[in-house]
């Protein structure tokens, strides 16, 4: 129910299917990934305590995201540094994907609603995003 997409040793992604149905606070990521994606299953009855998250300053030097889908089907592709695809995978109605690290496109196989997460403040695409063909476009 939980797939990691690697390639030469880098976790490029990790998918969460609908399916993940382990009881408790389950987090996926590492304690020191930048981007915490965990999963929280109780039985009814649990009272989880008020709480706030005190202000603490943190440095983020790697964008990551996560997609929930809510419904439809997507493919996501992985590329690496020199924008290579690597991998593929479909995501369905209910999966979950955390984007740490690589490039990555999608196509969209049926009619699809994504909710995404990520860190911010948002820049704009200029100045937060490098698409890629701009470097294989440099080299010629």
């Amino acid at each position: 129910m939980v797939e990691k997409i690697e390639w030469k040793g880098e976790v490029l992604a990790v998918i969460l299917r609908k399916g993940y149905h382990k009881e408790g606070v389950n987090f996926i990521t590492s304690q020191d990934n930048p981007l915490q994606l965990g999963v929280l299953k109780h039985r009814k009855g649990i009272r989880i305590k008020a709480h706030s998250h005190k202000d603490s300053p943190r440095v983020i030097r790697k964008i990551q995201e996560v997609l929930y889908i809510q419904y439809g089907k997507v493919e996501v592709e992985f590329y690496d540094d020199e924008e290579n695809r690597v991998a593929g995978r479909i995501l369905s109605s209910g999966d979950t994907i955390l984007l740490k690290s690589g490039g990555h496109g999608f196509n969209v196989l049926e009619d699809s609603k994504m909710i995404e997460i990520k860190q911010g403040p948002y820049y704009g695409a200029e100045k937060d995003k490098e698409r890629f063909g701009q470097k294989k476009e440099k080299e010629k």
